[in-house]
């Protein structure tokens, strides 16, 4: 009854008073978000609430960390995050301004008096407006601002810099990246970076190389911050002139886990190794919670009847036999041909870091032979180090190394079916493009008929399968599943049907 009365103020509340704006803002920015790929629950949504109702949304960064602070929870989803930010609250209209009337005045007073600063001579150069400014006066302006680490004039910088030398003309299909070059090559950050030191070093006589280095390292930091600086006015900039959709949609890049296996670049490659391991760390917890709260087993009559007696007797709280699951054995037969190969070491990252939650994981990689290499990951800390054993030693090479998986799938029967039992799963990795060689799909039925379960796993969008030299179909009649497996994400799908 008081929920519903609850519910009913709500109701109430929500017809009489209107919007408000804050609220508005944050939805529309948690739906962008979410449309990007990131998660975020609805407690988040209320955490965000209650942060920035005291942060003004003036005070940009404040403002952006708040809401990171309480919306982000995987650093890799950090650049994801500060992208739909730039964009999202870029040139926003009057309606979007949150402040109250005195902290509005507030902020334009400060605004006021930096312009009035820079017309004033305190900064050199300004001179009551921005096109006499001269090159040199630019740079006495920015050391100024990473000296004293003056964020208000490093964005008055940032805006002046670009303004002055990344030369944007509207409506130019020009990606940001060039702008930015263009922009950081005319001021000679790495000269600035030089004259920061050379005026502090002498002024600290007789420091140690730590303490220079250390030195180096804020100064470095502080030439970063405004370097982002840079990139969001340029951001700004291109929102201005192309609209915040169409902005969206170059700007926008896919999260590590949605990343396409096949098609990585080196710098998202970098970022899926990253994300590997939290994601093991994540899904072991998971496993071995998903096999301690198994269904029950049958019912155990002593223990039941020992807690009885607390209830004088009665059988109040029934006590069940819990079976301990078994740990499946895992063979893994991974294709490693070509761009395919990406897939299966990533895949295989996984499943030896997932080692704990199976009782014995054996691996075999081909092309158009097999070899078995699971002693390349016996005792071993580095993975990447088995990986790059298993590209540079294993025997897959049977003709011309071109895939054929009919010859690959008999020599496997013939060498180690004997091996496949009533506790084995088997996963298979691999496009199923066999050069229109022999499928051999037999070995796969007999396989299926003695192992516990077989898996196919296939980085190719669904909707590549049986095209060309693709034959998924013919093995698929005989695998407990075949999956469309092309990301992290996917591949973490999958993982939770191994046990």
């Amino acid at each position: 009854m008081p929920i519903v009365v609850a519910m009913d103020l709500l109701n109430q509340t929500a017809e009489t008073e209107p919007p408000s704006p804050l609220l508005e803002l944050l939805n529309g920015f948690i739906v962008e978000l979410r449309q990007a790929g990131l998660p975020v629950s609805l407690t988040e949504n209320l955490d965000a609430v209650a942060a920035v109702k005291h942060i003004p949304i003036e005070d940009r960064e404040a403002f952006k960390y708040a809401l990171a602070a309480t919306l982000v929870k995987n650093h890799a989803h950090w650049r994801s995050f500060e992208t739909v930010f730039e964009v999202y609250f870029s040139l926003r209209g009057e309606e979007y301004s949150l402040n109250d009337d005195e902290n509005s005045e507030d902020s334009q007073g400060d605004a006021s008096e930096l312009d009035s600063d820079l017309q004033s001579g305190q900064i050199p150069g300004q001179g009551g407006g921005q096109e006499g400014l001269s090159q040199e006066q630019l740079a006495e302006m920015l050391y100024r601002s990473l000296m004293n680490s003056d964020q208000n004039l490093m964005r008055a910088v940032s805006r002046l810099a670009v303004q002055r030398f990344a030369g944007m003309e509207p409506g130019r299909p020009v990606g940001g990246t060039y702008y930015l070059y263009r922009t950081l090559r005319n001021l000679e950050l790495e000269s600035v970076l030089e004259r920061l030191l050379d005026e502090a070093i002498p002024k600290n006589e007789g420091i140690d190389s730590l303490s220079q280095r250390l030195l180096k390292d804020e100064y470095e930091h502080r030439i970063e911050r405004f370097k982002k600086e840079i990139e969001a006015e340029i951001r700004r900039r291109l929102v201005a002139d192309r609209g915040v959709e169409a902005m969206a949609k170059t700007l926008r890049k896919p999260l590590p886990e949605d990343v396409d296996f096949m098609h990585a670049s080196r710098e998202e490659m970098v970022a899926l190794k990253r994300a590997i391991w939290p994601l093991t760390r994540k899904l072991a917890a998971r496993l071995a919670r998903k096999r301690r709260h198994g269904r029950k087993g049958p019912l155990d009559f002593r223990n039941t009847v020992r807690h009885s007696l607390s209830y004088g007797g009665v059988p109040a709280e029934p006590k069940f036999k819990f079976p301990k699951p078994a740990k499946p054995e895992i063979m893994v037969i991974a294709d490693i041909s070509g761009s395919v190969a990406a897939f299966a070491r990533f895949t295989l990252h996984l499943v030896y870091a997932l080692n704990s939650q199976f009782s014995k994981v054996r691996s075999f990689v081909f092309i158009d032979g097999i070899d078995e290499v699971t002693e390349y990951f016996e005792g071993v800390d580095d993975i990447t180090a088995a990986i790059h054993r298993v590209n540079t030693e294993a025997d897959v090479i049977w003709v011309d190394g071109h895939s054929d998986y009919g010859h690959a799938f008999e020599v496997f029967n013939e060498r180690y079916g004997k091996d496949v039992g009533p506790k084995t799963t088997v996963m298979i990795l691999g496009d199923a493009r066999n050069n229109y060689h022999a499928s051999q799909s037999w070995v796969i039925k007999e396989i299926e008929s003695k192992a516990r379960k077989v898996f196919w796993l296939n980085p190719e969008p669904r909707s590549y399968w049986d095209t060309g030299d693709s034959i998924v179909s013919e093995y698929s009649d005989y695998c407990e599943g075949t999956f469309e497996v092309r990301n992290l994400r996917q591949l973490e799908a999958f993982v939770e049907n191994l046990v």
